[in-house]
């Protein structure tokens, strides 16, 4: 059985209800105003001489400053599904910003291809922060982010790049990875991890053996890291994506169950982390 979000006396402070967003747009209705929806564009940056374009999503029904929410994609690149999670962020009443990892407008669906360039990006630590951390850097500069209240997701690649973000320190209220890899934290990063940790992982992902997450775990533990774990029976890599199927892995397999539980699961953390 699923974690069950805390209920948090906060969380009209800490981010707009669905509720009283549904009363927004029931007077702009009303008043005969144009209804807000969500908005986005493209940010361009550089990191090392390579240019990036990220895309940031945010409702403008919402006013004020928000919490921001940094969403990091899997190995296939910044492809239409990292966006649409960012967009469901932005209808949750955040502000996300899909970072680019690999530049170039590169996307593929080929494993091989997906493979290389990750491994160029991962290939030394301190530069896979560095790119992530240059996504942050314009989530926090976009306009309506409370700067002080920022969280980060990724999907497989980017499970790991939001572990590596916080091995090294990144300013971050929680990280949440759903399928992602499991790089263990490093000694250097005992006793300096800021972020709360979520991991959402699918037990029947072949992708990780089980000795693997083990080492990750204990790795955790003597890094003196505020960490959970929810592990969904039978879900194999890929657990949130509709499409998972069509990259030809047999270990890539969309699970309806697991995708809802996982999602609704990061909500409820996001209100915990969010609540001061």
């Amino acid at each position: 059985m699923p974690a069950q979000p805390l209920l948090n006396p906060n969380r009209a402070q800490a981010l707009p209800s669905a509720m009283a967003l549904a009363a927004c747009a029931l007077v702009s209705l009303a008043s005969g105003s144009v209804q807000a929806e969500v908005q986005s564009k493209p940010i361009s940056y550089e990191d090392e001489g390579v240019s990036l374009t990220g895309h940031l999503y945010w409702d403008d029904a919402i006013e004020g400053d928000r919490p921001g929410i940094l969403v990091i994609h899997e190995w296939w690149g910044l492809n239409d599904y990292a966006k649409q999670r960012a967009r469901m962020l932005a209808e949750l009443g955040y502000v996300a910003f899909a970072a680019d990892m690999y530049g170039n407008d590169q996307v593929t669906d080929q494993p091989a291809q997906a493979k290389e360039w990750m491994q160029a990006v991962t290939v030394d630590p301190e530069l896979w922060r560095q790119r992530a951390d240059a996504g942050l850097a314009q989530l926090k500069a976009a306009a309506d982010v409370d700067a002080e209240q920022i969280a980060a997701i990724g999907y497989c690649f980017g499970g790991g790049t939001v572990l590596q973000m916080a091995y090294g320190g990144a300013d971050l209220d929680g990280i949440v990875s759903f399928h992602g890899s499991f790089p263990a934290a490093p000694e250097e990063a005992v006793g300096k991890i800021k972020p709360e940790i979520l991991i959402l992982h699918g037990q029947a992902d072949s992708f990780v053996a089980p000795e693997v997450v083990a080492n990750f775990q204990n790795k955790l533990e003597a890094a003196g890291a505020n960490w959970e774990m929810d592990i969904y029976g039978g879900a194999r890599h890929g657990f949130t994506n509709p499409n998972a199927s069509d990259y030809g892995l047999e270990n890539l397999q969309h699970d309806p169950q697991a995708d809802a539980r996982s999602w609704e699961r990061m909500q409820g953390f996001f209100d915990e982390i969010f609540a001061d």
